[in-house]
């Protein structure tokens, strides 16, 4: 019997070795390598194989354009995607584009090279026939598990296929329970009724769009972005994010859809309802400074402490914002340079909405200790959601210089890669959000993952 023959392609020379030494001792597989999709692209012109395997980021040509090339030149080779990163648009990409596989990198090689071995030959037998909504939809299943963004799927007919932890811990409602359900039973556990959802109006105008009370953010390469107000009897209003995109098997046909669901109700419910603030407004007058003998006197009898400690009962012990404001102006206009109470003032504003006085506040926090860790990781979540909600990408930038900062200054705050990977990924840079994505699990892996965070008390 004919030994398969595979073209491998990572720019991770060693991993390709790996993978290399696998395939022919335990796969009885021909294989070649390459470390450049150019390269590769040559090979292919040269010479036939019976599966193509690529690493979904590569410099220059990426793996989903190298298999854009591939297709649009009319070749059928079976293509393998090898991914280390669990991005929840990556697997739809490929099949969209005509993959017939998609594997995440991980920790157990073993497992995975034996997986990527069931994966050529099953992709050999399927060459000629076609791919299975089946197929699809393990394969939609196995890439949601890996991110957090609560995510579900359904097919042509409506029926889910797919169901994540992150969307079972938004509703409640288990995976093992909704797949299989259809006529838009997903719905009642946003809405309490049967409705349409954007991931079952994904070839509908604006205007059928709002006529279900949504509010259109964008619909860009197929994605459709938008917003609604919930109200339930007896329960608080609540505002959902959501997201749909086709999916599509590697000859274009439409086999579903893809859909997520964030709950922004904290974050937006002030930026929606009022008018969306500008950054690049005159600024409003910060709190007075008290200067001469009554502003020293105070100073040295711990009124802008006694001031700080009870805006701090107020905003976490109470909840109760505004009380917590103006005990925390006080403290400023005795005494202008505390940072913490500027950085304690900033989140105070954030949780109120008030997006743009948060960032000054904020601001004035760094101007006075520029290099905090926690000061500037704070602004940078603000820039963060007002980028993602506004879809405005001078934010998303100004975010990643703010957590690239952070990670300067220490480099095992995964969370700070993590939004980073984020605000990289929202500004269309799929390839460069990998880095940022990878070093987050490998701190957390590696149980080294810590974050600054002051103590209160100590400050009070």
């Amino acid at each position: 019997m004919t030994p398969l023959s595979v073209l491998a392609i990572d720019d991770e020379r060693d991993l390709l070795e790996l993978i290399k030494h696998y395939l022919v001792r335990f796969g009885d597989m021909q294989v070649e390598t390459s470390v450049s999709t150019k390269e590769a692209l040559t090979k292919v012109l040269k010479s036939e194989y019976d599966v193509i395997i690529v690493d979904y980021y590569m410099p220059e040509i990426t793996g989903i354009e190298f298999l854009k090339i591939l297709r649009a030149k009319g070749d059928t080779t079976p293509v393998i995607i090898f991914t280390g990163v669990g991005r929840e648009l990556a697997a739809i990409e490929a099949l969209n584009n005509g993959a017939d596989f998609f594997l995440q990198k991980g920790d157990d090689p073993k497992n995975q090279f034996r997986e990527l071995v069931h994966m050529i030959r099953q992709a050999k037998e399927r060459r000629s026939v076609g791919k299975s909504m089946g197929t699809s939809q393990r394969i939609i299943s196995d890439v949601m598990s890996f991110t957090p963004e609560p995510m579900m799927a359904i097919d042509r007919e409506g029926i889910v296929i797919a169901w994540n932890g992150a969307m079972e811990e938004l509703t409640g409602v288990t995976a093992e329970i909704m797949i299989g359900k259809t006529d838009k039973a997903y719905s009642e556990l946003f809405f309490g009724k049967k409705r349409p959802m954007p991931i079952d109006l994904i070839f509908s105008s604006d205007a059928e769009l709002a006529q279900w009370n949504y509010n259109v953010v964008s619909r860009e390469k197929g994605v459709t972005i938008a917003w609604t107000r919930v109200t339930r009897p007896e329960e608080k209003e609540k505002i959902y994010w959501m997201r749909a995109m086709p999916l599509r098997d590697g000859k274009g046909s439409f086999m579903g859809a893809v859909g997520s669901v964030r709950d922004i109700t904290e974050i937006a419910a002030t930026l929606i309802k009022e008018p969306v603030p500008s950054i690049t407004g005159e600024d409003q007058a910060a709190p007075a400074t008290t200067a001469g003998t009554g502003g020293f006197l105070n100073r040295i009898t711990g009124k802008a402490k006694s001031e700080y400690r009870a805006g701090v009962k107020s905003y976490y012990n109470d909840g109760n914002y505004d009380e917590a404001l103006s005990h925390f102006d006080k403290a400023l206009e005795i005494d202008p340079t505390l940072s913490h109470v500027w950085n304690e003032r900033g989140l105070c504003l954030k949780d109120m909405g008030k997006y743009e006085d948060a960032l000054k506040s904020f601001e004035k926090a760094l101007e006075i200790t520029p290099n905090d860790e926690e000061y500037l990781y704070d602004y940078g979540e603000v820039l963060e959601i007002l980028g993602i909600l506004l879809r405005q990408r001078k934010f998303l930038e100004n975010s990643i210089k703010t957590f690239a900062k952070v990670t300067e200054i220490n480099p095992n705050n995964a969370s700070a890669w993590n939004h980073m990977g984020i605000c990289i990924k929202e500004s269309g840079r799929e390839e460069e959000s990998r880095q940022a994505f990878e070093r987050a699990r490998t701190i957390q892996r590696m149980k080294k993952d810590k974050m600054f965070r002051r103590k209160r008390e100590t400050l009070a």
